[in-house]
């Protein structure tokens, strides 16, 4: 059994950690800064199993009431000296050496064929509606939303975000536009109303395709969206523009080359997709053990390493890359602030451990966009180069046009 300050020292050097062991023993880890989180810890095994399996045992000890915060901190403070301490990649040996061999075995961690990819998706998007009706944004965008000034409100920021893919998906009256992972049915539902196209949203959550229907038939938009059933690998057709929004993470490393061959062959010789996924700055790492196991199994986080070679190989050409890493960061603050606010009806849906479960994953998710390196990429991609302008000046033009219709108007009478 090792001594629980003998391995917190060698993971956090700066901020101040003040811990209560099992045996009501007090430890003062750090360098006296800010942030100052108090936790008491009631398993006598934790600091061993924590230099095992550092992101299992803490998460699971959180869930289970094993560790407790003491003072008026968070989750996501106590997650934050964690992170800032290690978020350089300075990691204990023994953390770095299962690291390493984690990610020898992440294609087989990820490999998601189509049975199998949709019993991940049930697992957590085919929960009740009514939680994610607690944190999201009215629209239910599950996804980085868009914070075009730093006092948006998350309804706007998601607004913001629609708008800004629809710039980049270069829209008009008409055209076929294919959402693979659709989710409730807000971006198709947005394109096929503000811009005419005819909309065909698929996704594998039972629950995500039952509500998009609806909504689509409530707008009186059911002859211009459709949602299905229906997994990518197998979809024929062919369309003007395509897009995918927090689905490519589900995809898993072994099966990007055929997730690219097919946005090759559905798409048009002139048209246009737009691929926004969470990713990775740094290089392919194996998905953190906690979140496998409990929130996204099969998931994976991406590095441009990882897709640029099956781009590459798919024959379609990269027009256009985003960061925005730091909106992800604040769309989950947002969404923790929500979900505190809510934090007894999530209860009464479900229990205190699942309130708990979900506290950790927001938290920790925030946390590591702050300082582990995760980012979000859109990637623009064509069959020819010149299917887009010359500069990227039409993006913020066609924002502006979205956000301001009434003087757009204006402008043209």
């Amino acid at each position: 059994m090792l001594p629980i300050d003998f391995v917190l020292r060698r993971i956090i050097a700066k901020g101040t950690l003040e811990v209560t062991d099992h045996r009501g023993q007090r430890h003062v880890i750090g360098d006296g800064t800010d942030p100052k989180v108090s936790i008491r810890i009631t398993d006598k095994w934790f600091a061993t199993k924590l230099a095992l399996s550092p992101s299992v045992t803490i998460g699971e000890s959180y869930m289970d009431g094993t560790l407790k915060l003491t003072n008026d901190a968070s989750i996501y403070n106590f997650l934050e000296i964690l992170l800032m301490n290690v978020g350089g990649g300075d990691y204990p040996l023994i953390n770095r050496i299962f690291m390493a061999l984690d990610t020898m075995f992440r294609r087989l961690q990820q490999f998601n064929p189509a049975r199998r990819s949709k019993a991940n998706v049930a697992h957590h998007y085919d929960l009740s509606g009514g939680l994610y009706e607690l944190f999201l944004d009215p629209d239910k965008q599950y996804s980085c939303a868009y914070f075009d000034t730093p006092e948006s409100d998350l309804a706007t920021a998601q607004e913001d975000k629609k708008y800004h893919i629809a710039a980049k998906l270069l829209l008009d009256k008409g055209l076929r536009v294919l959402d693979i992972g659709s989710g409730w049915g807000g971006l198709g539902l947005y394109l096929a109303h503000q811009f005419g196209a005819c909309v065909t949203g698929i996704t594998l959550s039972e629950e995500q395709h039952k509500i998009s229907n609806q909504r689509a038939q409530e707008n009186n938009l059911q002859d211009c969206a459709e949602f299905r059933l229906h997994d990518y690998r197998t979809l024929e057709g062919e369309f003007d523009r395509i897009v995918s929004v927090g689905m490519f993470e589900h995809v898993g490393a072994g099966h990007y080359q055929a997730f690219f061959d097919k946005i090759r062959n559905l798409l048009t010789e002139d048209g246009v997709a737009l691929l926004h996924t969470i990713g990775r700055s740094g290089p392919p790492l194996s998905t953190d053990a906690w979140t496998r196991k409990y929130i996204f199994p099969g998931g994976s986080m991406p590095s441009l390493s990882d897709t640029a070679p099956a781009i590459e190989k798919a024959g379609l050409v990269v027009t256009d890359i985003e960061f925005l890493g730091r909106h992800y960061a604040e769309t989950l603050r947002h969404w923790q602030i929500n979900f505190r606010a809510n934090r007894n009806k999530v209860r009464d849906i479900y229990d205190e451990r699942f309130c708990r479960m979900w506290e950790y994953y927001l938290a920790g998710a925030e946390a590591s966009f702050r300082y582990l390196g995760l980012t979000v990429f859109q990637i623009q991609l064509a069959r020819r180069q010149d299917a887009v302008p010359m500069t990227r000046d039409y993006i913020a033009e066609t924002e502006a046009k979205l956000k301001n219709p009434r003087s757009e108007r204006q402008r043209a009478a």
